[in-house]
């Protein structure tokens, strides 16, 4: 797991995911504290040409703002989504039911195997959660399920015993 680190300057948390794709704002104060003993680099919002990295994540949001479904699921506190194969690398042929919070990590989840087994995991059973989405992507509402289905999936699955 990694990542790329930069003190953004801008009005808002929201500002900065809703400009910047598939980004995450860290805001709590130990790890800001710990954080500012790094030498990151600084940049502005607003700024007209941002640090590599960040100008290709200002550029593909760019790009999907004016695409219908941009930002519909942002701002809900529970989304619930159907995410096909491939979400946790190319061999992966299973379907994921993700409960997921506002800021787009897993708060359940239900894998739905190719022979039909139904293996249910929470937090608990993750060493790692990092955001599996971003909400202003504009082809997850396409991807939204309902919460009654979520939850009849969640009833009838056993709990995977496989992170323990």
């Amino acid at each position: 797991m990694g990542g790329l680190w930069w003190w953004v300057w801008a009005r808002s948390a929201r500002e900065v995911t809703e400009r910047l794709a598939e980004v995450e704002v860290v805001d709590d104060p130990e790890a800001v504290g710990r954080a500012e003993t790094w030498d990151l680099e600084e940049t502005d919002i607003d700024a007209p040409v941002l640090p590599d990295g960040l100008e290709e994540l200002r550029a593909r949001r760019d790009a999907q703002r004016g695409r219908p479904g941009f930002g519909v699921l942002a701002g809900r506190d529970v989304v619930h989504l159907r995410l096909g194969g491939g979400l946790y690398g190319d061999d992966d042929r299973s379907v994921y039911l993700v409960e997921v919070g506002g800021d787009g990590r897993r708060l359940r989840q239900v894998e739905l195997t190719e022979d039909g087994t139904a293996l249910r995991s929470g937090p608990e059973d993750w060493t790692f959660n990092p955001p599996v989405v971003d909400l202003f992507d504009p082809g997850l509402p396409e991807k939204e399920m309902d919460r009654e289905e979520f939850e009849a999936q969640w009833r009838r699955a056993r709990h995977d015993d496989s992170y323990l």
